[in-house]
């Protein structure tokens, strides 16, 4: 089951959030920077799979943006990252490329 949703940019800032569990505003921060930070910490040699306290985060890098989906344990990792690429293709197809203004003023 996907618990959350984040499209990041390269600075660390949130530009699209989207919760799927009941988690309060105040854990949302602290959860969000300690999110981005563990992603933005890896290389792109780096798997783009971790193991993140009870759950896994699965995320992807297009351009400056990165989006990440948090997972829980059972749930497919190559699912969810085919998912995430077909976001992002959706967004292109609309967009005719897809930026981080797209992002932060049309959703």
């Amino acid at each position: 089951m996907i618990k959350f949703f984040l499209m990041v940019n390269k600075q660390g800032q949130t530009r699209l959030s989207r919760y799927y569990e009941h988690v309060e505003i105040n854990k949302r921060t602290m959860l969000e920077a300690e999110v981005i930070k563990n992603c933005l910490s890896r290389s792109k040699d780096q798997c783009s799979f971790i193991e993140y306290k009870d759950f896994k985060l699965v995320y992807r890098q297009y351009a400056a943006l990165f989006v990440v989906v948090g997972i829980n344990e059972t749930e497919n990792e190559m699912a969810v990252y085919e998912l995430i690429h077909n976001f992002v293709e959706v967004l292109d197809k609309y967009f005719s490329r897809v930026s981080e203004l797209d992002v932060s003023f049309s959703l």
